[in-house]
């Protein structure tokens, strides 16, 4: 949550140690439950870091920290993690012209929910599906 702070206040530098620290806490406890989504969040603010305008692959690292979590969250079987990560990821292809890709990669975990649709991140999705299709 001081991560999701932190990116929200545009501290994006401190988000991402917190991220880093709390990783390191993952990996020292073995408590994976939160993995998935602090890789979608390191993925966000490496998109929104200083390093986004001086590196070409900054974009390439935060795709594969959305690719991550999503397959960690696949395996959890976490749906919702796994939304928020293919959400991240689709708008990162989109801007990257890769349209259909996102709409497939999307569609396929929004369309697993059956309720839940007043949910914002369900919300986010359909508008993100809808921009695509």
């Amino acid at each position: 949550m001081l991560a999701e702070a932190q990116h929200a206040l545009g501290q994006i530098e401190d988000g991402l140690a917190t991220v880093a620290e709390a990783l390191a806490f993952v990996e020292q406890t073995n408590e994976h439950y939160i993995e998935a989504d602090l890789y979608r969040l390191q993925g966000e603010l490496t998109l929104d870091s200083d390093a986004a305008s001086q590196a070409c692959n900054v974009e390439l690292n935060a795709e594969n920290c959305f690719q991550r979590a999503i397959k960690i969250a696949k395996r959890q079987q976490a749906k919702s993690i796994e939304l928020r990560a293919s959400t991240s990821l689709a708008r990162l292809w989109q801007q990257q012209n890769k349209g259909q890709e996102a709409l497939r990669l999307l569609s396929e975990v929004y369309n697993w929910f059956s309720e839940g649709f007043d949910t914002k991140d369900l919300q986010e999705a359909r508008a993100l599906l809808d921009e695509l299709g």
